[in-house]
């Protein structure tokens, strides 16, 4: 009897276990920046990696997530289309809160993949719904009586329809960065958006409060406490910028885990979807 009664004690464990491990609900994650370059708090919405996946009917449980945090500003740093997926859960998040929010977007590596007539759907559909794309462009927004300069990057991936390569790409990338880093110059809190965490190093050889990124899914398994996450896109194993925040000298990065679930190949591991939710005081 005890033996059977220990079978069954395992058996509820190893459920309860696997439950938890491929549990992707939305779950929202909080951070708080505090700066001296603001005096009225400011509350950011970072959307990244929904590859068009479904959260509920017309996108409707992910976009009264974001509405119910009520946030100032939405951004969403890449790959918020698929290059396999229909754009239709993508444009159905825009259509339930673009219109609400002032939004703004750059490109991430998937919205490429598909050469340049699928491209330039996906940007249509942005534009068709006022989402502002910024490539290598500084848009400086007031809000809450508080002035900030919102910076964003193409991905390096923009070299598949722009018949160049790879090396090309990069170099396009970092050049942008830089160039970026030179127009800003009054003084205003900095958001630098841009898809890649891997280049952290370089960002912080530039002058941004805050960068904003995605592309790493996690690191799509996780051990919580233990292993930040266990592979993600060019980083390789281990990665260092899986998600979570990072900071050196006066740049703090702020990695989202994204909303990808049935477009990955293996399933999230302890890496539940997220909405990042960012108060600036």
């Amino acid at each position: 009897m005890y033996k059977k009664k220990k079978t069954i004690l395992i058996a509820i464990i190893l459920v309860f276990l696997l439950t938890a491990a491929l549990d992707n609900r939305l779950k929202i994650v909080y951070y708080k920046l505090e700066t001296d370059k603001i005096s009225n708090p400011l509350r950011l919405a970072l959307i990244t990696d929904l590859h068009s996946c479904r959260y509920g009917e017309n996108e409707q449980k992910l976009a009264a997530a974001i509405n119910a945090q009520k946030p100032d500003i939405l951004m969403f740093v890449g790959d918020i289309f698929d290059d396999q997926i229909s754009d239709a859960n993508t444009e159905a998040l825009l259509s339930a809160v673009a219109a609400d929010y002032p939004c703004y977007y750059v490109t991430g590596n998937h919205e490429y993949w598909r050469g340049t007539q699928a491209f330039n759907t996906k940007m249509q559909i942005l534009a068709d719904y006022n989402v502002k794309r910024l490539a290598t462009d500084t848009d400086t927004i007031t809000i809450n009586e508080e002035t900030i300069n919102i910076c964003g990057v193409d991905d390096p991936d923009a070299y598949r329809v722009n018949n160049t390569d790879i090396q090309s790409g990069i170099a396009s990338f970092q050049k942008q960065i830089v160039q970026l880093n030179k127009l800003n110059t009054n003084g205003n809190y900095t958001i630098l958006l841009t898809h890649r965490p891997e280049y952290f190093q370089f960002y912080t050889k530039q002058s941004f409060d805050l960068v904003l990124c995605g592309h790493a899914h996690g690191g799509q398994w996780r051990l919580p406490g233990l292993i930040n996450g266990i592979y993600a896109p060019n980083q390789g194993f281990l990665p260092k910028y899986a998600g979570g925040q990072y900071q050196e000298n006066d740049t703090t990065m702020i990695v989202s885990r994204g909303l990808a679930r049935e477009s990955t190949r293996i399933p999230r591991i302890f890496n539940r979807p997220e909405l990042v939710i960012i108060d600036l005081t």
